[in-house]
């Protein structure tokens, strides 16, 4: 299944139609030159030499040691950060270090704690380590000004990157993005299975993006999640930020990317929504539009990093 939407990301041809809905929030802000066709030649994004990345391990005083693949390139860099309990593996991710590779930028992938080959108890872990692991991976591995790809959860933990790294953190794409979705979920179930949860501590949640049907939550994971949450005021955040959304998402509802928008403090805010996509966004029409923003974003912060 990767394979194909990789095959499919390298043959894109810029002539190919899009069907997508756009909000573009901000006065001076103008969509039209991500709508526009890119200029007909060889996409920039085909593969050209391919570096092998191995699994590397960033090692931390008292904190587990955290697995990443690296490509070393040009700046602005690029780091995905996946979704819950994804690792750094998923279609996305191998979908935007193609990209990276055939452009030449620098780009960076890993697992959480407690999370795909790095260390650490799953049961022990909450939104704020996997904030802290974030955070580690752009002190530590990032060279230069970064844009961050958040997918699903990591959309959330991208914000708070940029909120605590504004001096690095140059644009956002958020991929589904779940600022706050895991307590607005547990929020929304009716008291007395809340209060069932709270006595059991595991919140069992079915899903049909796991093999086993549904994600084990512990309690304390949502309510430690409760004191991460972005929403109920504004962000302060003020880079260029690309929200890109499924309406057929039933996991985390488009509308939560209005709001993100809504919130942010930056005038500089475009929400992508694709009438078809799920929650996944990893279909090829999905991983085209994600590259393209991506480029769309390169191009923008050029003129800033060169």
């Amino acid at each position: 299944m990767a394979g194909v939407g990789l095959a499919a990301v390298a043959a894109w041809v810029p002539r190919r139609s899009w069907s997508w809905a756009a909000v573009s929030l901000g006065p001076q802000r103008d969509f039209s030159p991500l709508l526009a066709r890119k200029p007909q030649q060889v996409p920039r994004w085909l593969p050209a030499c391919r570096p092998k990345t191995s699994v590397s391990f960033l090692k931390r005083p008292d904190l587990p040691k955290l697995a990443y693949k690296r490509l070393k390139g040009k700046s602005p860099g690029i780091i995905f950060i996946p979704g819950y309990l994804s690792n750094m593996n998923g279609t996305k991710a191998l979908a935007i270090e193609e990209f990276c590779k055939s452009l030449g930028h620098a780009y960076i992938r890993f697992d959480y704690s407690g999370v795909g080959s790095s260390d650490g108890n799953l049961e022990e872990c909450t939104v704020g380590k996997w904030r802290k692991d974030v955070l580690s991976i752009i002190d530590e591995l990032a060279v230069g000004p970064q844009i961050l790809v958040g997918s699903s959860l990591g959309g959330w933990l991208m914000l708070h990157a940029a909120i605590a790294r504004p001096e690095k953190v140059m644009a956002l794409i958020g991929v589904a993005t779940a600022a706050d979705g895991l307590v607005t979920q547990f929020n929304q179930l009716p008291v007395e299975v809340k209060k069932e949860v709270e006595m059991k501590g595991v919140w069992t949640m079915p899903s049909k993006y796991h093999e086993e049907g549904v994600y084990h939550i512990q309690y304390s994971f949502i309510k430690e999640a409760e004191h991460h949450c972005l929403l109920h005021s504004p962000i302060p955040v003020n880079c260029p930020i690309r929200l890109l959304h499924g309406m057929k998402d039933d996991v985390v509802p488009w509308h939560t990317s209005m709001q993100v928008a809504d919130r942010v403090v930056s005038t500089d805010v475009d929400v992508i929504l694709r009438k078809h996509s799920d929650h996944r966004m990893k279909e090829k029409a999905d991983l085209q539009l994600l590259v393209y923003t991506i480029d769309d974003l390169i191009d923008k912060l050029s003129t800033v990093v060169n």
